[in-house]
């Protein structure tokens, strides 16, 4: 063999084992604990053992079955000495067991001990944990030496077979993950492809568009502002100016669309400080940041500027608070403003032509739910998405 075969772990596949359902499970559960009923039962009837020894078998179940649980955990994990610190409390609990008069447990987990280092360990760590088990076994048996060659050899053979068997039930559940990563890969590659090739459309036709609009109507401001001042020139100059601003904030939604579409968005957190800042209002940040999804995201970014809207309609000059909560499985909004009471229903039309309404049923699709309504002091929306 060479070096890497001595030194490799078994795989995680073949170190994990297949789930069980739950009817599977508790009736080994029941096996386990009718069999602990049975042994203490012929502990006490029969009168072999004294109360001490009783005492110390109970121990040595609860130390072996926690040090056995645990080993199987550190040795998925590839935890080379917590592994070998569980194997060696289990050939400890082996020499106490054998000491205090079961001699059968004792060796029982010697043996134990042995098959699942080979099963489980990398070689060079197994072979002498092995060798330590089969030879406590072999001096406290004492059998001969035929019967304790072909014993310690069987179980030596047993422990490489069942680790070649881990290995190859372990490889199709390897090959299955790996064949379903790379589709996963693939589906994402193929959708950004598709998303991108939507962004250069929208780009090339209603981008161009604004930025079209744009110029023609500063030019169309600068010939107006040289006309003499008169009311009608002042209202069609005021006109001008609003869509103007109108198709300015467009063409920047426009943009947000288009890297939302190219996965380059900012960060939320960002992105509503760049909402607020020519607004009386606050921005605070709670919970571990993380990156969104691109509905979620979207989600959080559209509530809050249709809320922040209908702050500036409804209550002018209002102090705004906005809350940005990082949950363990979802994301949470909630902005919150100072101005005086008003209907829910005048909050269905927004100045961007998409109210709340059609965020509530945005947050529904994601599986999330959106409240708006008045509260004591002012007007609050909450929105609450998985993430």
């Amino acid at each position: 063999m060479n070096g890497s075969t001595w030194t490799s772990w078994p795989s995680r596949e073949a170190l994990t084992r297949a789930p069980q359902g739950r009817t599977r499970a508790a009736i080994a559960r029941f096996v386990w604990a009718a069999v602990l009923a049975g042994l203490l039962w012929n502990a006490f009837a029969d009168g072999r053992f004294a109360l001490w020894q009783v005492a110390i078998g109970l121990a040595a179940a609860v130390s072996c079955g926690f040090a056995g649980r645990t080993y199987f955990r550190t040795t998925r994990e590839h935890s080379l000495w917590p592994s070998l610190g569980m194997l060696v409390v289990l050939m400890a609990v082996a020499f106490v067991a054998r000491e205090a008069g079961a001699e059968a447990l004792g060796v029982t987990l010697w043996c134990g001990c042995a098959v699942v280092a080979l099963e489980r360990l990398p070689l060079s760590a197994a072979v002498p944990l092995t060798a330590a088990a089969l030879i406590a076994y072999a001096v406290v048996k004492g059998d001969g030496w035929q019967t304790t060659a072909i014993t310690t050899g069987s179980l030596c053979l047993g422990g490489y077979v069942l680790r070649l068997d881990a290995e190859a039930r372990g490889s199709p559940r390897r090959l299955l993950a790996q064949e379903r990563a790379a589709r996963e890969a693939e589906a994402g590659a193929a959708a950004l492809a598709e998303r991108s090739r939507i962004a250069r459309e929208i780009h090339d036709v209603l981008a161009h568009s604004l930025s079209a609009q744009l110029v023609h109507l500063e030019a169309a401001r600068l010939l107006i502002e040289r006309e003499p001042s008169t009311e009608f020139r002042d209202q069609v100059l005021e006109r001008v100016v609003v869509a103007r601003s109108m198709a300015r904030e467009g063409l920047a939604e426009t943009r947000q669309a288009l890297s939302a579409l190219r996965g380059e968005m900012t960060p939320v957190e960002e992105f509503l400080r760049q909402l607020v800042a020519d607004e009386p209002a606050a921005v605070t940040v709670s919970g571990e940041r993380r990156p969104l999804s691109a509905e979620a995201s979207q989600a959080v970014r559209r509530v809050a500027q249709e809320a922040l809207t209908n702050a500036r309609k409804h209550a002018p000059g209002a102090a705004v608070c906005v809350r940005l909560a990082y949950e363990a499985d979802a994301v949470a909004l909630e902005v919150r403003d100072s101005g005086g009471h008003r209907p829910a229903g005048e909050l269905a039309v927004s100045g961007s032509g998409y109210g709340l309404l059609g965020m509530r049923e945005r947050a529904e699709l994601l599986g999330g739910t959106l409240e708006a309504g008045p509260e004591e002091e002012g007007f609050v929306v909450n929105l609450r998405v998985p993430a």
